[in-house]
């Protein structure tokens, strides 16, 4: 591959805000890499959504990453992941890497008592994407998972040590604790900024799996057989995307990417509709 193409940046998209946490990750596996970020805010949940719909919108967020000339997209959304990934490779030659994937290898690699739980938002718990994902790895095994809808608005609300957030984490993972699981798959992007309450609640001794952190290091593997990572030695840029209310995403970039962010440009969906 020439220069010009290992320039090029990583793209990034997710249904809303949570990816930002996965782009945290890359930027700190991946510092001298370009980051290009999208965030279809005026549509998200995608949890909610179709199996139809949510393919149709994760081709349009694709599309718009390869206009922007990225090299490789990460679909930094569980639920896109579970549903579209199949779909986004047939379409497109570059490397897309998704959140389920990653994760799954990470919780067999971690497990030493064969029981492991997974939370995420209903759509992807109901895709039993990661069961399915972790047991074709291994098939002995024993996974559970648990919808945990609630913890997205308290993470988007930096409810992060409240009182009604330990609540909430109690009544989801009681259950999970009572199996005496010791691996915890994280299976949605917002979900590490609760990662605290999670392991008072869970236990210490149960290891908690970021998709993120898994999918950044397949990303660096994924780029670097294709000889695409950046020979750039200077920190990379990253440029954010959404397609709605960038001020209120800007506030919560903040606590989701641990630094602020001072430009987000919004992209109307008569555009993203039409690419």
């Amino acid at each position: 591959m020439n220069l010009n193409e290992n320039e090029k940046p990583i793209g990034v998209f997710d249904s809303g805000i949570g990816g930002l946490t996965v782009v945290k990750r890359i930027a700190s596996t991946l510092p001298n890499e370009n980051i290009i970020y999208f965030g279809d805010t005026a549509r998200v949940p995608y949890g909610s959504k179709s199996n139809l719909t949510v393919i149709e919108y994760s081709l349009q967020d694709a599309r718009f990453l390869i206009n922007k000339g990225v090299k490789a997209i990460v679909v930094a959304c569980n639920t896109a992941s579970s549903i579209a990934l199949d779909e986004l490779r047939k379409h497109f030659a570059l490397p897309i890497i998704g959140m389920i994937e990653p994760g799954a290898q990470a919780a067999k690699a971690a497990t030493k008592s064969g029981k492991i739980g997974v939370i995420g938002t209903r759509a992807t718990i109901g895709n039993k994407a990661y069961s399915e994902a972790i047991r074709k790895l291994d098939a002995k095994l024993d996974v559970v998972e648990r919808a945990c809808p609630l913890f997205v608005p308290l993470a988007e609300e930096g409810w992060i040590d409240h009182k009604a957030t330990y609540e909430i984490a109690e009544e989801y993972l009681k259950e999970l604790r009572s199996l005496n699981i010791d691996t915890l798959v994280l299976g949605c992007t917002h979900y590490p900024i609760l990662s605290k309450v999670i392991k008072k609640v869970i236990g210490e001794n149960v290891t908690l799996i970021d998709s993120g952190v898994a999918s950044a290091e397949i990303v660096e593997n994924e780029l670097n057989k294709i000889n695409l990572l950046t020979e750039n030695k200077l920190q990379g840029k990253q440029e954010f995307y959404v397609s709605d209310i960038p001020v209120k995403f800007k506030e919560v970039a903040d606590l989701f990417l641990g630094r602020t962010i001072n430009h987000v440009h919004k992209v109307d969906l008569e555009v993203l509709t039409e690419i």
